[in-house]
């Protein structure tokens, strides 16, 4: 089964400790996310670079329940550091303005074109941004597997929960070494 890694918001806004969204526990997934990509180049798999990023001055509806935030051209839009495409030719960027990395992005349509029937998913927050994306790759048709131990959130109660929700009605609940060699 022909597989992508999809790496989600490793951006300064919440791995940085300036960042506007940081929390400590993000910390605790770089490692295995960075093992994650270096897998996936190491085998030339597609790696999706997703970047949460918004427009300065204009109109954004996902400001009616959170603070501006990730605006583009800022410090907290980059990718903290070691993250986001290489220059590796298996590489990309997709930018998002909502929390699924398939809302109103070319993600779905640059899997089909890869083939990709399986999609591997990591990176913060597990409550959010992965299980957005996790509930819109199922619905798009993908094997879902979101890698548990590389990504998380600062309300562990509500990762928890979700990590539950992903394993019941989505997908499944992979280890870093479980998804390492599935990339290989």
């Amino acid at each position: 089964m022909k597989t992508a890694l999809i790496v989600i918001d490793m951006q300064n806004s919440f791995l940085h400790p300036d960042g506007e969204n940081y929390y400590p526990a993000a910390a605790d997934v770089i490692d295995n996310v960075r093992r994650l990509i270096a897998a996936a180049g190491a085998c030339g798999v597609p790696v999706v670079h997703v970047a949460d990023r918004h427009r300065q001055g204009f109109e954004d509806f996902e400001n009616k329940r959170l603070p501006r935030h990730c605006v583009s051209g800022g410090f907290n839009a980059e990718f903290f550091d070691g993250f986001g495409p290489s220059g590796r030719p298996n590489e990309i960027e997709i930018v998002k303005r909502r929390f699924s990395a398939f809302f109103a992005t070319e993600l779905a349509l640059f899997l089909n074109e890869q083939s990709a029937e399986q999609v591997v998913l990591c990176g913060v927050k597990t409550n959010v941004c992965v299980r957005a994306t996790a509930q819109d790759a199922f619905a798009n048709g993908f094997e879902v597997c979101v890698v548990s131990d590389a990504t998380n959130s600062n309300r562990e109660h509500l990762a928890e929960a979700s990590l539950e929700d992903i394993e019941r009605y989505m997908g499944r609940l992979i280890s870093t070494d479980e998804a390492l060699e599935m990339l290989s």
